[in-house]
């Protein structure tokens, strides 16, 4: 059967399962190069979670009251004792 070369009755299919396989191969190096880069950017966004979470803590720790009114101090600027109040503008007058 093979003593004169391959017959070609069989050349496209010999064709065919070549391509498939090929196909085959190169999908699953590319499917396997996406889990990595996946893997990567999951390891990326836990750190920049962590990153987000302690800058969230430190901005609330430095937005407090007590906080503001201690680092303007240096400024000069000191808590006001009394209530604030109400201007009341006539209609006429503006």
């Amino acid at each position: 059967m093979f003593e004169e070369g391959v017959p070609l009755r069989f050349m496209p299919r010999i064709l065919f399962l070549t391509g498939v396989t090929l196909f085959y191969i190169g999908n699953t190096h590319f499917a396997e190069k996406t889990i990595r880069k996946i893997d990567k950017v999951k390891v990326e966004v836990e750190d920049l979670r962590a990153d987000y979470s302690t800058l969230k803590s430190d901005y609330m720790e430095a937005s407090k009251q007590s906080e503001v009114a201690r680092n303007v101090a240096p400024l000069g600027l000191e808590e006001s004792s009394s209530p604030p109040f109400q201007v009341i503008v006539s209609a006429d007058e503006y």
